[in-house]
């Protein structure tokens, strides 16, 4: 896909990179930052640990509502003025989350933030395609990429650090000085290209009118999705009217949404949602990778620091600096892909990817609650070259053959399937875990009855042991029950975590065909529009 002709933006590429990379931080930081700080918000504004999780959700919500509508409001109003909007209201909405005296306010202010980061990832996307020319568009992605993939790793561990040596409100706070900056970068040094602006002119010149029914089926459907996934696990699925309710909203609603959408392309209006981008094979194709990278990624960053800290007695940030080897990986190896990109056939590149990171989540599954913190960070390190490989290339891939025109729409669906990938997969995450640990609690409780001599041996040994500190016998062997039973909960937990490792290299390993059925890129990446 060529550049837009003619157009040559006026400062350095990579300025603009660095740019648009700082409010990619501070908004993909901002989606996991705020999980470990979840106890002090609740305690600090009298709500239960159950309430405080809304605080998650109501961002995920308003995030999932705009990711997808960031493209047709920037050419009402002007990509660049729609950017700086929405880094504008996220900035202002952190400091009114970090005020906020009480619970209701807070997932108020969330939703504002949530609805202001939604459209910053489609809008940085779509600039950097623009800025770029094809042979260099994978390294751009490759800077851009450092900071999807590593943000979400390092979130948990400095939302940690900030809580327990500060205050749970600066975990927004610290987002204003960013804002600001990307405000005054954006300001000087982005502009919007012809097309962009030939769009803009033309809709207001035509009398532009706002799809509202459009909006509203959109929030309708991605919001009643978000719900579900998040709280589902939580009110026990198809056994909760809520759900049930939200997940008939989410099908009814996008049924409505695909009938009215292509109803509007085909009058000759301008959709909110291109639907027609899917009968582009290659964009069809890195949609579903893009969904499955997005859903791998973070299930993969809930378990292993879940693992560590509540069975291995690891603290939140201890954890954290095992994860923060998956960021080390990352920036060893995206620059490494920035570069094969322009040189390798874009589909070899995924097929490796999705290969390594097959093979990674297959070698995770010989975890076990004796391995060292070396081993869990080496575990993290190679699953992430892994996605480092893929990263880059989907995203290279997924604009093949698609009008520069429509950059936007592309970086807003892609976008879209990464999040509702990630929510999904923490969804399956939890759920799989709760369902498969009671399965194998109930198959190892079978062993343990009298006639099983390894077992009464071990009762006997530790019920001595536990003598050995002056209690009664009684209270010894009650002591030593106890305690096998919390081993062998935790021996569930561990085959639990296993089996979603083993599920999910097989997702992986399903996606390494679907590469080879992907248009082949011409040499640099120069495909031309259809």
């Amino acid at each position: 896909m060529p550049v837009v002709p003619g157009y040559k933006p006026k400062h350095n590429p990579w300025i603009i990179a660095v740019t648009v990379t700082l409010a990619t931080i501070m908004e993909v930081l901002d989606t996991s930052i705020a999980n470990v700080a979840l106890p002090h918000i609740a305690g600090s504004l009298g709500a239960s640990q159950d309430e405080s999780t809304w605080v998650i959700t109501s961002y995920l919500v308003a995030n999932a509502i705009v990711l997808p509508v960031g493209a047709y409001l920037g050419t009402i109003i002007g990509r660049k003025r729609f950017y700086m909007t929405c880094v504008a209201i996220f900035g202002i909405s952190s400091f009114l989350c970090g005020l906020a005296p009480s619970l209701p306010l807070l997932l108020f202010f969330r939703v504002i933030q949530g609805l202001g980061g939604g459209g910053l990832q489609p809008s940085e996307q779509a600039i950097l395609a623009d800025t770029f020319p094809p042979e260099k568009r994978g390294q751009a992605f490759a800077v851009y990429g450092l900071a999807v993939i590593t943000a979400p790793i390092i979130g948990p561990t400095l939302g940690g650090w900030i809580t327990d040596n500060y205050d749970w409100r600066w975990i927004f706070f610290i987002n204003i000085p960013v804002a600001v900056l990307s405000l005054f970068l954006t300001h000087r040094l982005i502009e919007d290209p012809p097309a962009i602006k030939e769009e803009v002119k033309a809709a207001r010149s035509g009398g532009f009118k706002l799809d509202y029914i459009g909006f509203g089926l959109i929030a309708l459907t991605f919001g009643s999705l978000e719900v579900a996934l998040d709280k589902g696990q939580q009110d026990d699925w198809f056994s909760s009217h809520f759900i049930v309710s939200a997940l008939a909203i989410t099908v009814i609603g996008l049924i409505c949404l695909l009938i009215w959408e292509l109803r509007q392309a085909k009058i000759g209006s301008r959709p909110i949602l291109d639907l027609r981008l899917f009968a582009h094979k290659n964009f069809s194709i890195s949609f579903l990778m893009m969904f499955v990278l997005g859903f791998t990624l973070y299930a993969t960053t809930v378990l292993l620091p879940q693992l560590l800290q509540s069975l291995m007695g690891y603290t939140a940030e201890s954890a954290g600096m095992a994860m923060s080897s998956g960021g080390l990986a990352t920036i060893i190896c995206m620059p490494v892909v920035g570069i094969l990109i322009s040189r390798v056939d874009g589909r070899y590149l995924i097929m490796f990817g999705f290969s390594a990171m097959a093979l990674a989540l297959y070698h995770m599954t010989s975890l076990d609650l004796e391995m060292s913190f070396r081993y869990a960070a080496e575990l993290r390190f190679l699953q992430s070259v892994g996605l480092a490989f893929l990263f880059v290339p989907i995203n290279s891939m997924i604009y093949l053959g698609v009008d520069p025109r429509r950059n936007n729409d592309v970086s807003g669906l892609s976008n879209l399937a990464r999040n509702i990938g990630g929510s999904a997969g923490t969804s399956f995450f939890t759920t799989v875990l709760a369902r498969h640990q009671q399965v194998h609690q109930a198959y190892l409780v079978q062993n343990v009855v009298s006639s099983n001599q390894q077992w009464m041996n071990s009762v006997q040994a530790l019920t001595s042991s536990l003598q050995h500190g002056t209690a009664a016998f009684s209270d010894a062997q009650n002591g030593a029950y106890f305690r096998l039973y919390q081993s062998l909960q935790a021996q569930a937990s561990v085959l639990s975590y296993i089996d979603i490792l083993s599920m999910l290299a097989l997702f992986c390993a399903c996606m390494i065909p679907m590469a080879l059925l992907m248009q082949r890129p011409p040499k640099g990446m120069q495909a031309s529009a259809h």
